[in-house]
């Protein structure tokens, strides 16, 4: 008689208590996989939603800054005045504020759909773009303008700044900026064709060299000096941003000086001297002094400009006029800085308006997000 194969049924016993460990750890696995999916799923959902809520918030904030430019223009409108000043409602910052207070102010919201919320936080404000020196400035039409060349070396000088990277700005935006038809009333010389009109009404047309004095617009080679500009693909973008002033040729250290002192405009326009910093002023007027300008500052603290004259008033006798040219007491651009925090996480938003009359244009806009540090301190 043959004795119970023993070691067989160990092994089997064995065999099927690995396979059901194996069992279980893979379900485990496929399970945690399973979890960890769905809470990503959930996180990115959340991440997305709070991402387009803030969104919304700031648009609505957008929308709330361009309705004071607007009351702001029609109460200039109705009092018959045409000056920007720093004493306005538009001027006036938001500090950061719970947005919860801002909802339970309307009566349409319960205090109860407000509890559960995260505290989120709104802050904003609304910036003269005209009370900084404007890049555009520098050329027109090709050509360098020799008085804001002169301002932006003085700035330069101020700010202890190198004076040589003003004309390497003006160089490369003279590249930068695509060539314009010119049109007007000139004396010259070229060689091109020539279009008149006689005294009979018959229109000739001759090609040769010419020289004349006329009105007209057109197109030709001249024998003269021309502006001239760079619009290959070898000249520089022309930027938007005071940060992308590097594009131009500034180090990044000189672009981060300049920043609370020079914008970049899509057309020229002149400094509002009734926003504008002591510097600015400076800048702009050659015999005026660094001191002089704080005068003028404090001056306009207690009543702004309504004039030109007004200010000139207030300068000492040789130290310079303020001019229609580079001046002015009325703003047609202002940039709208909006930013939401909920806990660590904020998101941003600045944006560049054109204000004409009651007619408020968004020329660009751009948002960023980020998040603040959480390191205790030590």
């Amino acid at each position: 008689m043959k004795p119970p194969a023993r070691p067989a049924s160990r092994r089997s016993r064995g065999v099927a208590l690995l396979t059901a460990m194996l069992t279980v750890t893979l379900v485990a696995t496929f399970a945690a996989a399973a979890l960890w999916q769905q809470w990503r799923a959930s996180e990115v959902e959340a991440a997305e939603r709070a991402r387009v809520q803030s969104a919304w918030v700031l648009i609505g904030a957008l929308d709330w800054s361009r309705l004071i430019l607007r009351e702001d223009a029609r109460a200039t409108a109705a009092a018959g005045g045409g000056a920007d000043h720093l004493a306005e409602p538009w001027a006036v910052p938001l500090e950061e504020a719970k947005l919860s207070s801002f909802l339970a102010a309307d009566k349409n919201i319960s205090s109860d759909a407000l509890e559960g919320l995260p505290e989120a936080f709104l802050q904003g404000r609304i910036v003269d773009a005209q009370s900084k020196l404007n890049v555009m400035n520098l050329v027109v039409n090709g050509i360098p303008v020799p008085a804001e060349i002169a301002a932006f070396t003085k700035l330069f000088e101020l700010l202890g700044l190198p004076v040589q990277e003003v004309q390497v700005l003006a160089t490369q935006l003279r590249r930068a900026v695509p060539p314009a038809a010119a049109a007007g009333t000139g004396t010259g010389a070229g060689t091109g064709t020539a279009t008149a009109t006689n005294t009979t009404g018959t229109t000739v047309t001759t090609p040769g060299t010419t020289t004349g004095t006329g009105t007209g617009t057109g197109t030709g080679t001249g024998t003269g000096p021309q502006a001239t500009a760079d619009s290959s693909a070898s000249g520089p973008l022309l930027p938007q941003r005071t940060a992308q002033l590097v594009w131009l040729g500034l180090s990044p250290s000189t672009v981060a000086a300049l920043e609370p002192y020079v914008t970049i405009l899509p057309e020229r326009k002149p400094l509002n001297i009734n926003t504008a910093s002591a510097e600015a002023m400076a800048a702009t007027v050659p015999a005026l002094d660094l001191a002089s300008a704080k005068r003028v500052v404090a001056q306009r603290a207690s009543r702004y400009f309504r004039t030109l004259e007004d200010a000139n008033k207030v300068i000492a006798q040789g130290a310079g006029q303020f001019n229609s040219t580079q001046h002015s007491v009325a703003t047609s651009y202002f940039e709208v800085q909006g930013r939401l925090r909920l806990d660590n996480a904020w998101v941003e938003e600045h944006s560049l308006l054109r204000r004409d009359n009651l007619e408020l244009r968004i020329i660009w806009r751009e948002r960023g997000a980020g998040a603040t540090s959480t390191t205790p301190k030590s």
